[in-house]
């Protein structure tokens, strides 16, 4: 059972959150429902535009990224073919009704002087695409049903990606995970991880050992910045 059940937020960093806000409120037509410190960082903004009720794509700006330089082919595609480091997001697809709101959005964006490529039929999507502020790569598109395994996944990718039969069956059926009720202790942190990075191995290794309980006690912030009266 897939206990995923979808998009909470997606953040992404940004040296202009008015420029990424104004961008896509105006453009896109999205609503910013929140703009706060981030809790436990220090001088840094989070913002987020609704999706839907469930769902927000979210902008963290701290001082410190204006020093980070933007490499098109290295830190941004640039384009929905171009390439970029491993990790990294090389597109932002966000998900329209259907075929009428997919044109609707096209004429919205084109109006705000942004140029749209497409729309593009890949079979189980059809898709817009265009660009954002900082370099972002942007797609609009919806699906007209759900995405059908058998017809779409390629066998000559499978075997170029080192994927064998027994491996797509696992992959294709993900075994179940049924949790006792008890907490499981943490890994050990010296392990294969993956592991976070940006930390000093001094604090990693201190946040990873608190508790469960003590993070959730020290580390929660649950008041929003505004009070109702």
């Amino acid at each position: 059972m897939n206990r995923i059940e979808g998009l909470h937020h997606l953040a992404i960093g940004t040296a202009d959150i008015k420029g990424q806000i104004a961008y896509f409120t105006d453009v896109l037509g999205m609503e910013l429902v929140a703009l706060y410190w981030m809790h436990g960082v220090k001088n840094t903004f989070h913002g987020f535009l609704r999706l839907n009720d469930e769902s927000s794509l979210a902008f963290v700006q701290s001082p410190a990224f204006d020093d980070v330089a933007a490499r098109i082919g290295e830190t941004h595609a640039g384009n929905p073919a171009g390439v970029c480091a491993p990790g990294t997001m090389q597109h932002l697809a966000l998900k329209v009704k259907d075929d009428a709101q997919l044109l609707a959005m096209q004429d919205r964006i084109r109006s705000r002087g942004v140029p749209v490529l497409g729309p593009i039929d890949h079979g189980f999507c059809k898709s817009i695409y265009f660009a954002g502020l900082e370099s972002l790569t942007l797609e609009l598109s919806y699906s007209k049903a759900p995405i059908d395994g058998d017809a779409w996944i390629d066998p000559e990718v499978m075997a170029r990606a080192g994927i064998t039969r027994d491996e797509l069956a696992g992959f294709r059926n993900p075994a179940p995970h049924g949790a006792n009720g008890n907490p499981r202790a943490q890994p050990d942190i010296g392990g294969p991880g993956p592991h976070m990075q940006g930390y000093s191995p001094t604090t990693y290794r201190e946040l990873m050992a608190l508790p469960d309980e003590t993070v959730t006690a020290t580390k929660s912030v649950t008041e929003p910045p505004v009070r109702a009266g």
